[in-house]
């Protein structure tokens, strides 16, 4: 069963808003064995739309449209499907009724515009949607399926599981789509590639392997298709276990885990604590750590010591130090983990120092320069990176670097 999506909106074409709706959408149709083979983004035009529905319908099963179904005149998808199914808008009066008391409870005065959104082409079936005025559409043409969204993300997510999933899974028999993915951080992609090709080359021909490289991190996805479900886990299970017993070290977990969690679980079950002192990465750590509940268990704090005078006024680092050795260095990082540890009485430690770019600051170090220093209950480990000129890369780079290093050293002291 194929499907394709298509969004509506020139603020998605100039780049002002990101299409978070087509992820969802896609990963929800997924669950129900329905296969998205394409995803476009157009014009609020009537001719673009027109256009886009005809080759979708060519392609697919199920087209699902988001956007253009706001009241005012630069929203036209409504029109458009009208003239596409040669129908007629007609009031529906459960929709004006909503309306009517959706705007009334917020203290809104109930417009003509507004009373319009309960104007809907009369082929269709209408999706109710209760967090905003624009009801969903549902179109059957023979064995196609052409389904209109509102824009807005909160309000198509409810509508989508409470009306559409349950129409699809109704109308048509999907296999089942299973997806697992395993999150491995520390080996290059071609590394990890040539490690597991024997595996990789024994797994059976319904199962499907691919890698997905981000910064610092390559996820593996097995994805198997088939009409016994049971049966696809099982499989999927057994391939996840044999891979895991040659990279199992360099795997953090699984689906929507990252190095975050990963660092949080650990701390968590052997009961230790963290501590930050950053510099070039700017509070990029402490900021995607405390993004999760519940750091509180093991993350004590964290200092932005970013000028070299801060450094000293508040780390405690002596001057003689920094002048010595350069603010960016191996002892400048080796003391400022440690001092953070000691300042914070945590157990583990992580401190940044760097040139992020584009230019050079209080140190001479080459740009994409960074280290990085991670203190342990008895030790205190330095690496040294050069992670490019692009300072946004750079940041990012060594945030994840120092996820790994951290990783490393309480898998040295996991019972």
């Amino acid at each position: 069963m194929r499907a394709e999506i298509i969004t509506i909106g020139d603020e998605i074409l100039i780049g002002q808003i990101v299409d978070t709706n087509s992820e969802f959408i896609a990963k929800e149709l997924n669950k129900i064995g329905v296969s998205v083979y394409q995803i476009s983004s157009i014009q609020d035009n009537e001719t673009h739309i027109t256009n886009a529905i005809k080759e979708a319908e060519s392609r697919a099963d199920i087209i699902i449209i988001t956007g253009g179904l706001g009241p005012t005149k630069d929203d036209v998808t409504k029109h458009t499907l009208c003239a596409y199914f040669d129908d007629v808008l007609e009031q529906n009066d459960t929709v004006l009724e909503h309306v009517i008391n959706l705007l009334t409870h917020k203290n809104i005065p109930v417009s003509n515009i507004n009373k319009q959104q309960a104007l809907v082409p009369s082929k269709a079936q209408v999706l109710y949607n209760g967090y905003g005025t624009a009801p969903g559409m549902y179109f059957t043409k023979d064995t196609k399926t052409i389904i209109s969204l509102p824009g807005v993300p909160y309000e198509m997510k409810s509508i989508l599981a409470n009306e559409v999933i349950p129409k699809l899974v109704k109308r048509y028999k999907t296999p089942h789509i299973l997806h697992k993915t395993i999150i491995t951080q520390g080996l290059p992609e071609s590394v990890l590639a040539t490690t597991i090709s024997d595996w990789e080359i024994q797994l059976p021909k319904h199962v499907k392997l691919a890698y997905l490289p981000s910064v610092n991190v390559v996820k593996l996805r097995l994805s198997a298709i088939g009409n016994n479900k049971t049966v696809l886990v099982q499989q999927i299970e057994k391939e996840v276990n044999k891979v895991l017993q040659i990279i199992g070290d360099d795997v953090i977990g699984f689906d929507e885990d990252s190095p975050e969690l990963a660092i949080k679980r650990m701390l968590l079950d052997q009961q230790k604590t963290l501590a930050l002192a950053e510099s070039c990465t700017g509070g990029a750590i402490a900021a995607t750590i405390t993004q999760q509940e519940g750091v509180s268990g093991f993350f004590k704090g964290g200092m932005v010591t970013y000028q070299t005078e801060t450094k000293t006024s508040m780390l405690g680092i002596s001057k003689e130090i920094i002048e010595e050795n350069s603010v960016v260095s191996e002892t400048v990082a080796h003391q400022m983990a440690l001092k953070v540890q000691q300042k914070f009485k945590s157990d583990y430690a992580i401190a940044t120092t760097g040139n992020a770019g584009p230019t050079k600051g209080d140190s001479d170090a080459d740009i994409g320069t960074v280290y990085i220093a991670v203190a342990t209950p008895d030790k205190v480990v330095v690496q040294d990176f050069n992670f490019g000129t692009d300072r946004e890369r750079v940041i990012e780079r060594a945030k994840n670097k120092a996820f790994e290093m951290l990783r490393k050293e309480l898998l040295t002291t996991q019972v």
